[in-house]
């Protein structure tokens, strides 16, 4: 059954005209996929292949006109070409394409100074935990901190932020939510905790895009964007539209977790973004009664990984109850427990991390870690 809101949005979309055909886009078959859940609109526009260059202001079109639509919180229009399309009026000359991007399209969070990438080749590792204590401690610098969540399928910031709060709108953009020094945004914010995001690639792709572009994030020093596992579309995604400064990579111990951290890492070369360095997560556990250290997953196998590859090693941070504790009841170490040896373990690697991130290309050399 058709939502009312939904109804809405596909009138909206009768009403925008292709101007290579004069045809509206529902009529003329266009309209794919649409996807209407809490008031975030996603659409995807069929476009002909040899057409798809010159759609670009066909695709802000839908979006104002999903925009303008009462209760529509954001929208966002992606373009699908296909091989096999009707005969179309030839192609305008194509806008200039960014570096590394879609064509035409422009870069991204242009107003943040540096955008770092805390990624990781597997699930399961702690990489989300470690971006917030991060992100965190990097505010307690006095800096201003951007902070988001660009793993649709699994989103988990409203957990570690301790926040289910929606977000407002103003003029027609997003207002980030604000929690521990941060601005922070995350699809966890905009739909349902249980609701399964059940989209396909170029509908999360738009989720993202939208998060980047239609969110009021202002002037920051730096962003903080905790990435989805693996090597896939968001990493591509992220490594197109925004002048990343650098990735972090979280690793565990294991040699099955550095196979995947090692993937990362060549991943990151092959697009151009420089890896800051290897964090080794988990790296022993301590009894919280007796305080006695086992490295259960192993101990030191990021530190050879990281001079084998030719990375910085950033650090080792313990697997500890408290870390788990407090991530769980959404207050970061670094901020709920200051005086940890867990806490100061972040703050050592976000130093580090910042350090790399601010400092001119070229400038920053290894440094020389003495046990």
């Amino acid at each position: 059954m058709v939502s009312g809101l939904e109804a809405a949005v596909r009138a909206a979309l009768g009403r925008v005209r292709d101007p290579g055909t004069g045809r509206d886009v529902v009529s003329a078959g266009m309209v794919g996929g649409v996807a209407v859940r809490d008031g975030m609109v996603q659409v995807e526009i069929a476009v002909p292949r040899e057409r798809a260059r010159a759609m670009e202001p066909l695709r802000a079109a839908v979006e104002a006109a999903l925009r303008a639509v009462p209760g529509v919180l954001s929208a966002s229009a992606v373009l699908t070409a296909h091989r096999e399309a009707p005969p179309s009026p030839a192609p305008a000359q194509a806008p200039p394409q960014a570096h590394g991007g879609r064509p035409g399209a422009a870069m991204l969070l242009g107003e943040v100074g540096a955008v770092i990438a805390v990624a990781s080749g597997k699930g399961g590792v702690g990489k989300s935990t470690t971006a917030v204590n991060l992100a965190v401690a990097l505010a307690q610098k006095g800096l201003r901190v951007g902070l988001l969540d660009a793993d649709i399928y699994g989103p988990s910031l409203p957990q570690m932020l301790g926040t289910t709060e929606k977000p407002r709108t103003a003029e027609g953009r997003i207002v980030p939510i604000e929690r521990w020094g941060l601005k922070a945004m995350s699809i966890g914010f905009l739909v349902d905790q249980e609701t399964p995001m059940v989209w396909r690639g170029p509908m999360v792709m738009g989720a993202l895009e939208q998060m980047m572009s239609q969110v009021e994030w202002g002037a920051l020093d730096v962003m903080v964007v905790d990435m989805p596992p693996g090597t896939g579309d968001t990493q591509l995604t992220m490594s197109q539209r925004v002048a990343l400064r650098g990735a972090v990579i979280v690793s565990t111990p294991q040699d099955v977790a550095l196979l995947d951290a090692r993937r990362g890492i060549r991943m990151f070369e092959k697009v151009n973004v420089p890896v800051l360095g290897l964090v080794e997560n988990m790296s022993y556990f301590c009894c919280p009664n007796c305080n006695h250290r086992s490295e259960i997953f192993g101990h030191g196998g990021a530190r050879a990984e990281a001079a084998r590859l030719g990375v910085e090693f950033l650090g080792e941070l313990p697997l500890t109850l408290a870390v788990r504790e407090l991530s769980d009841a959404g207050k970061p170490v670094v901020l709920a427990a200051p005086d940890t040896h867990e806490a100061a373990a972040y703050r050592a690697i976000a130093d580090r991390v910042w350090e790399k991130a601010s400092a001119p290309a070229g400038l920053v050399g290894p440094r020389i870690v003495v046990d």
